[in-house]
């Protein structure tokens, strides 16, 4: 394998016509240079440089390895420049996948104090709820993933580095003229007669299966993943629904109240990336400003 060190003393010799001075022009020893000579002619299989009297001069393949090596060696430069940008964060890319809720609270503050700090770095957004978010990131199509999931998921992240962001309470949502529209909290329980407005899928899985451990089967007679929506359908009086409060603090509430539900339903909000990309500066410093953002 032709290795650039030795293209390197290669074009040296060639620019200065002789071991010794491509020695000092290289600041080592003329005996260094000559084994690495040896070490390229064995790998180019065949001789590269001949001498004639006290000169030496390139053979046909000498010559076509020198023009060749200056493109190499240009290339090999500009990707390590370009490579120094990437680690010393002047540039750089990361593309983040998000639930709506995160997009609209956790993702603006992170993402704005990532460009604050790294101007160079390009960021660029796309909305999945999960599961589909960790798909994204394990097809490559993100970096980044902010993601939930509710108690007993574990097991579907355990190829992914998991980064806990914060614990998101979910409240009853009623309209404002609902009968415990005053009350402090409720259970699901309380709330078993009403007809339900769920939200994505796994919101509506994790509803339904909530429900049944209250003892019954909710009556789900609109879904729907956008949140403005679904306070509107609440507002109208065409049922009640439970929602995260991370989702409630990027709408208007008008025309419903919120009620504390007892006992607790929590999900998880977590940023999740790939083990080998977790060391990427871009990656490492976009999770460093999710967690700051959450804690903020």
């Amino acid at each position: 394998m032709i290795e650039a060190r030795h293209l390197r003393v290669l074009r040296t010799v060639a620019a200065t016509g002789s071991f010794s001075a491509a020695a000092r022009a290289l600041g080592c020893s003329q005996p260094a240079v000559s084994q690495q000579m040896k070490a390229l002619e064995a790998s180019a299989g065949t001789p590269l440089i001949v001498r004639a009297g006290r000169e030496m001069r390139l053979t046909q393949a000498g010559d076509v390895l020198v023009r060749h090596a200056t493109g190499i060696l240009a290339g090999l430069t500009a990707a390590e420049e370009e490579i120094a940008a990437i680690v010393g964060l002047r540039t750089g890319r990361v593309r983040l996948a998000s639930f709506p809720s995160g997009s609209s609270t956790l993702v603006p503050a992170a993402l704005a104090a990532l460009r604050a700090a790294h101007p160079g770095t390009r960021v660029s957004l796309v909305e999945a709820e999960p599961p589909r978010s960790a798909g994204l990131l394990r097809d490559g199509d993100c970096e980044v993933a902010l993601a939930f999931r509710y108690g007993g998921s574990a097991a579907e992240w355990d190829d992914l580095v998991v980064k806990p962001l914060l614990v998101d309470r979910l409240v009853g949502v009623v309209p404002e003229g609902h009968p415990l529209a005053g009350a402090m909290s409720v259970s699901l329980g309380d709330l078993a007669g009403e007809p339900w407005i769920a939200g994505c899928p796994r919101c509506r899985e994790q509803l339904v299966g909530a429900c049944a451990r209250a003892g019954f089967t909710p009556r789900i007679d609109f879904a729907t993943d956008d949140y403005p929506a679904v306070i509107g359908l609440v507002a109208a009086g065409l049922g009640v629904a439970v929602l995260p409060e991370l989702a409630l603090r990027s709408v208007r509430t008008e025309g419903v109240r919120t009620l504390a539900l007892e006992p607790a339903v929590e999900r998880e909000v977590v940023a999740l990336t790939l083990p080998d990309l977790a060391h990427v500066p871009t990656v490492a410093a976009t999770l460093d400003q999710l967690v700051l953002a959450a804690a903020r």
